[in-house]
């Protein structure tokens, strides 16, 4: 159907308006709250590891003496066996305050189901709901009807201390009260791999 020419007119203006103004149009604003919307009480979500496309491991069949290098600048891990690099894995070290240690050192212990003795959570013993987490015991008081139960550490490689190779959660920074956090499949690999013994370099 052909519209008169005035009317043509004004639909092209109104067209023009729409393309004009479209980015404060509310429906296409962002900040927009719509009924049963909670964006506004909602906590942003953490900032999380991109995909990883970086761990890999390479080394079965290999031969060789194993030997760890991390390097904290990195947040990279390196695994070699009789000096060829067989495999690397993103990681997540020390937060400020939590600084992971820098030096030459040796696995001393493998714990593959290993658990915390100083961070993890306060619960209720009968019902067995969390009532204080992210505790330190050193610095947190257990409340009365609660016991302690420690973070999970799977695969726990020790380095020095209470520091180790575990697998853990890698929000893409330094956020480990020291350890050294991996991807699941890279702390099976590296667990796997090393003895006690090994030698575990950790570098600016």
């Amino acid at each position: 159907m052909k519209l008169p020419l005035p009317s043509l007119a004004v639909a092209a203006a109104a067209g023009t308006l729409f393309l004009s103004g479209c980015v404060t149009d509310p429906r296409f604003d962002e900040s927009t709250i719509y009924l049963g919307d909670i964006r506004h009480n909602a906590r942003p979500e953490p900032e999380r590891a991109p995909f990883d496309n970086i761990s890999y491991w390479d080394g079965d069949g290999v031969t060789g003496s194993p030997k760890v290098v991390i390097r904290l600048s990195e947040q990279r891990a390196y695994f070699y066996k009789g000096g060829q690099l067989v495999g690397v894995s993103v990681i997540s070290t020390g937060r400020e305050g939590y600084d992971t240690v820098t030096g030459n050192f040796k696995i001393t212990e493998k714990d593959i189901d290993h658990t915390s003795n100083l961070y993890g959570e306060y619960v209720d013993i009968n019902t067995g709901q969390v009532v204080v987490k992210d505790v330190d015991t050193r610095k947190d008081k257990k409340p009365p009807g609660t016991k302690y139960v420690g973070a999970p550490m799977p695969y726990f490689m020790r380095i020095v201390g209470g520091t180790g190779m575990h697998e853990g959660f890698l929000p893409g920074y330094p956020a480990s009260h020291g350890c050294i956090r991996m991807p699941e499949f890279m702390a099976q690999n590296f667990y796997a791999n090393v003895e006690l013994g090994t030698p575990v370099t950790i570098t600016r």
